[in-house]
């Protein structure tokens, strides 16, 4: 979404919240409407079953339409305070219910963790400061044509109009540029 959209879209609902307060219920149809389907799924992740996160959600348009007045669009946008009142609701509604989601702490085994361990980060930073070094080492021209080609995905013809070099030079001066990498990083 463009930033004016979002302006545009944050703009309307702040306009829309403060009609609320006033008790236009047009104005609630009008947030409802916008806002309804990411509410709802703010809700399903607090309450699997589907007729629960229903219930929340009317929880928190009656939530809306009471506590409109205390929105303030400069200290939240109107999303993120919609986001939090039903978040919070729907918390409330949980703890109240006495309802515990819980699994077997065997199941927290099966959970798998994609985000790199330390090690791997700092091979990881290693690895990206020595391949930056070696295109240091590279003539600018021919660094350029590396990035151009392994960085942006342009095949060697695309370079060869941009460079307005022959396809057979640019295919040379990348072959001998990979050699010089590949020799840098041994």
């Amino acid at each position: 979404m463009s930033t004016d959209v979002a302006s545009e879209e944050r703009a309307t609902l702040s306009v829309a919240l403060g009609r609320v307060a006033e008790g236009d219920r047009a104005a609630l149809h009008e947030v409802y409407r916008r806002t309804s389907s990411k509410l709802f799924g703010v809700c399903l992740r607090i309450f699997p079953e589907k007729s629960d996160a229903e219930d929340a959600l009317q929880d928190a348009f009656v939530n809306v339409w009471q506590k409109a007045g205390s929105f303030d669009p400069a200290r939240a946008s109107p999303i993120t305070w919609l986001v939090t009142l039903t978040r919070n609701r729907a918390i409330d509604r949980l703890r109240a219910s006495g309802k515990r989601m819980t699994a077997p702490i065997e199941a927290a085994a099966d959970v798998a963790d994609d985000t790199p361990d330390a090690e791997a980060c700092l091979i990881a930073a290693d690895d990206r400061a020595r391949i930056a070094h070696c295109m240091e080492t590279l003539a600018l021209g021919d660094a350029t044509m590396i990035r151009t080609a392994f960085f942006e995905g342009a095949t060697y013809a695309d370079i060869a109009d941009r460079a307005a070099v022959p396809l057979g030079t640019v295919k040379s001066r990348i072959r001998r540029a990979l050699m010089k990498l590949k020799v840098c990083l041994a």
